[in-house]
């Protein structure tokens, strides 16, 4: 596996090392001693999958704060997603910078968001489908969402969404989220 830094503190893209042979490949999508080997959390408690039909389905920009706040190993394992994060530790170096890339099933890469981020992606293709690892249980009171537009952190979607929930299009401003950023 081969960890790339981001512009975020603490967050990498991975890339999978393929071993190819006339079948196909092979390849390691986790080990816990490479990343203990960079202090990265390797301890998961919930495998999750999201499958959306229509390209432009936006989801996020979801997170959770406090002693609940999630590490998210993230890999589109069908179609394309362009996958965002925005840095919401008050501590950090990159404090309320947005990073982006596109994650899909032909480059198998993975994206390891650190605790303190909100973390959201848009379909750029029909049915596709993102696993996310996390480190935490769910606790519906810890759980907060950024507006995916906030004009403060000025993410540059590569597309205009067409499909949003509701409750991401009620998700709160930076301005009224930032009061309860505690890590």
């Amino acid at each position: 596996m081969i960890f790339n830094s981001t512009p975020i503190e603490g967050a990498f893209q991975v890339e999978i090392e393929q071993i190819i042979d006339s079948r196909g490949f092979f390849a390691r999508t986790f080990c816990s001693k490479e990343f203990s080997n960079l202090s990265l959390h390797s301890n998961w408690k919930q495998i999750s999958t999201s499958f959306n039909k229509k390209k432009g389905t936006l989801r996020g920009l979801h997170m959770q704060i406090g002693k609940y706040s999630e590490v998210k190993l993230i890999k589109c394992i069908q179609g394309v997603i362009w996958d965002v994060f925005v840095d919401l530790r008050p501590t950090s170096k990159t404090f309320k910078k947005w990073w982006g890339c596109q994650l899909d099933s032909i480059n198998r890469n993975m994206l390891y968001i650190p605790t303190g981020c909100a973390h959201g992606f848009i379909t750029l293709k029909e049915n596709t489908e993102v696993m996310y690892f996390i480190s935490s249980d769910h606790y519906s009171k810890a759980e907060r969402s950024l507006i995916w537009n906030d004009s403060e952190i000025n993410i540059n979607w590569p597309i205009k969404p067409a499909n949003i929930s509701e409750k991401d299009k009620k998700a709160l401003k930076f301005e009224e989220l930032k009061d309860q950023l505690i890590y």
